[in-house]
């Protein structure tokens, strides 16, 4: 079987020429051929306004099919362009992941009045006042769409807290209070209680927001025909209502099959872990311990012990339910979780996600086209699409680990038949110029193998063992193939 890789098509500074959805459908036969089998895209429903990147969410239903928050279109085009894109990108054998936002809900059509109760920005169970009435951005009645697909019109029953009381201009976090109104208490316990995040909070003991949003999930996968979910910010929603949507969204489909991952940014192993039982492994997770690795290990330079880099990761306890990445939109400069990983290091990182057997890894549209915006930069796409190619022809087969040098680590991947001429040994350093001693099998013993990538010009000849001495550029990676590989 064919390694698999996915690719996140945006990053957060996508210009707001509603031309993304072309480019993607232009980009399918590229990514087809580099080896991606599935795209996450952004979120594609109606936002706040035109140029949102698609979290401040207004309109689950709304894909760039009606007139409203000011334009027709999204960000990123049409919901016409966004079905061509689909089918186009299906045409070449590659999945679609939709982001998908079920967290809150932004920019209501009216305000209403009801009690609420202010709660501390640094404890959400920290109450600061009595109960009393404020006046609310909490009515969604979806002018521009109407009844279409859905007669369901949101109000503040259907919510656990809110973000500014219209009636004192004032900003903060109100507490709704009504009957069954609590905060979640399956949720992160950062701040105390981590189920209120930004705009509003929907509430999913409610009943009737229960159903509609697992009848919108099994409406959006037939309407678009898509393959699967990125599920955003669910360290903030009821790990219960997780996975029950994915459950009934399976069943109503009849997709079981029907892929998803969770965004849970925390770094600790210990909650990732836990999660994953909460919800009865139904999803898998981002690696946010892998990407912190990265993260401090392109700080620390030469000081960092690669021996350790997968240690307390995802992708190291729990492979099968490991998404790896180096960088994504939030991570990226600017962003309120920037932690990205230095320049000099993000070709051993994506070596080291790329050309392994374990995890899935995923592709930053940042890292490979560019970003724009205050913080611009080059991508890298020269260099990812011999990583890429790599994955997809060579690194198959047992994988045999030389991580034992602080600096200078390596591994072998011995290749398998159904790939002709695959088999790699990896090496990458952190210091100085390095080599290892590391065995290829004694099948290749006489065979000639060079640096895929052209940083290591020399050739090395496999001995009677099957060993090759490997070298790599100071602060650089090799990964070297049999010389006469197609």
């Amino acid at each position: 079987m064919t390694n698999h890789t996915l690719f996140q098509f945006f990053e957060w500074n996508v210009p707001n020429d509603g031309a993304h959805w072309r480019r993607l459908k232009e980009q399918a036969e590229h990514l087809a051929k580099m080896g991606i089998s599935a795209v996450w895209i952004p979120p594609a429903t109606k936002a706040i306004g035109q140029n949102d990147v698609g979290y401040g969410i207004y309109d689950l239903y709304d894909f760039g099919e009606f007139q409203q928050k000011g334009s027709l279109r999204t960000k990123y085009g049409t919901k016409k362009e966004l079905m061509k894109a689909i089918s186009q990108l299906h045409d070449k054998g590659i999945q679609v992941y939709l982001d998908i936002v079920l967290n809150h809900k932004a920019g209501a059509d009216e305000t209403e009045r009801f009690m609420a109760q202010e709660v501390s920005m640094d404890n959400r169970e920290e109450i600061l006042t009595e109960p009393y009435e404020i006046e609310a951005w909490t009515k969604f009645n979806f002018p521009g769409r109407g009844d279409m697909y859905s007669d369901f019109k949101w109000n503040w029953t259907h919510f656990t807290g809110t973000d500014y009381n219209v009636e004192k201009d004032k900003a903060s976090i109100y507490k709704i209070i009504g009957e069954n109104k609590d905060w979640g208490d399956e949720v992160d316990d950062e701040f105390g209680n981590y189920d209120y995040l930004m705009f509003t909070d929907i509430d999913y003991k409610h009943p009737d927001v229960y159903n509609e949003v697992i009848k919108w999930g099994i409406w959006v996968v037939n309407e678009l025909n898509i393959d699967g979910f990125r599920l955003d910010a669910i360290k903030h929603i009821n790990h219960w209502f997780v996975r029950d949507f994915l459950k009934y969204v399976r069943e109503g489909t009849k997709k079981q099959e029907l892929y998803a991952v969770g965004e849970y940014w925390k770094s600790n192993i210990e909650v990732l872990q836990e999660q994953l039982e909460n919800v009865d492994y139904e999803l898998d997770l981002f690696d946010v311990p892998l990407h912190y690795n990265f993260y401090e290990a392109s700080k620390a330079g030469k000081d960092y012990d690669l021996r350790k880099i997968f240690q307390g990761t995802l992708v190291e306890l729990n492979p099968i339910h490991s998404v790896t990445f180096v960088d994504n939109h939030d991570s990226q400069p600017g962003q309120s979780l920037e932690s990205w990983v230095e320049d000099w290091f993000k070709p051993l990182a994506y070596g080291l996600i790329l050309l392994r057997k374990d995890g899935y890894p995923c592709v930053f549209y940042g890292d490979y086209y560019g970003i724009s915006g205050e913080d611009a930069m080059e991508g890298k796409k020269e260099l990812l699409d011999k990583l890429l190619y790599l994955r997809k022809c060579y690194t198959y087969g047992e994988q045999v680990d030389y991580l034992d040098h602080p600096n200078t680590i390596g591994w072998v991947r011995l290749g398998e038949e159904e790939f002709s001429n695959s088999g790699a040994a990896i090496i990458i350093t952190n210091g100085e110029e390095g080599e290892k001693l590391m065995s290829v099998g004694a099948h290749r013993a006489g065979e000639k193998w060079i640096d895929f990538l052209g940083h290591r010009e020399e050739t090395v000849i496999i001995d009677e063992e099957g060993n090759g001495c490997f070298t790599v550029n100071g602060g650089s990676i090799s990964v070297w193939v049999k010389a006469d590989a197609n």
